[in-house]
């Protein structure tokens, strides 16, 4: 996890020895799959938590099948690791990783993190955003020509984490991985976010007209923490209107 990163998620940062070897153990004792991002999203592997040792601050994982790999791995300075425990997302660094063995068997070896994030399930909870005032996002699209504009469209759901458009048009590419540079998101009653954003997913709805439409889910890429933060009295101003809609109707 890169400096940056930590920097936009550091309301939701473990720092905690205790609760981090805890958290860590509980990773391995679950037998939860690690996402290791060795150079981003071009350069995965899947691994495990095979032990936590405390007194020798170390972090045993299970080695990458590929050798190749398993060398770019040692190589690196340091690699990202992404996994979940019990719906709550986990995020943490791996530095000074070197080739070792559990019982026999070839491993990894790391440093234990010195912090994690820990992003619990309300903090990353998709909320729906309303449909009779819906929230606009303006994104770059190519023009004919070849020269690009600005087109708007409408949320169909936001989180801290992210955000899903809905694409009637179908101007936007789907290729995921993609990052789409300077958009705007203008929060009602918070005001506008800068952020770029990162394709992750894309599915073509048939809504009840029967007109279709696309919905893009995206990540925030390098948002600020001050967008983060508006982001999030978005949501709880959702959450508030909904919480007082169905006290209403009780």
């Amino acid at each position: 996890m890169d400096e940056a990163e930590l920097q936009d998620w550091h309301d939701y940062e473990v720092a905690s020895r205790r609760e981090i070897v805890t958290l860590l153990r509980q990773i391995g004792e679950y037998h939860q799959l690690i996402r290791m991002l060795i150079k981003g999203e071009a350069d995965v592997c899947v691994t495990s938590i095979l032990a936590v040792d405390e007194e020798s601050n170390t972090l045993i994982l299970d080695r990458s099948i590929d050798p190749a790999q398993n060398g770019r791995i040692t190589s690196a300075a340091r690699v990202k690791c992404e996994t979940t425990l019990d719906k709550i997302r986990i995020l943490f660094g791996a530095t000074n990783l070197a080739p070792t063995t559990w019982r026999g068997a070839p491993a990894l070896r790391a440093d234990l993190p010195p912090t994690l994030i820990r992003l619990q399930r309300r903090e990353y909870y998709r909320m729906p955003t309303p449909v009779t005032n819906p929230v606009r996002a303006l994104v770059p699209v190519p023009m004919d020509g070849g020269t690009g504009g600005m087109s708007v469209f409408a949320l169909h759901d936001i989180s801290v984490g992210g955000i899903a458009l809905l694409d009637s048009k179908l101007l936007l590419e789907t290729t995921v991985g993609r990052v789409i540079g300077n958009c705007r998101i203008e929060l009602p009653e918070i005001g506008p976010i800068a952020t770029s954003l990162e394709i992750r997913n894309s599915l073509d709805l048939t809504l009840l007209n029967h007109k279709t439409t696309r919905r893009l889910g995206c990540q925030f890429v390098d948002i600020s923490r001050g967008g983060l933060a508006a982001v999030q009295r978005y949501i709880t101003k959702l959450e508030r209107e909904r919480n007082a809609k169905l006290a209403g109707l009780a």
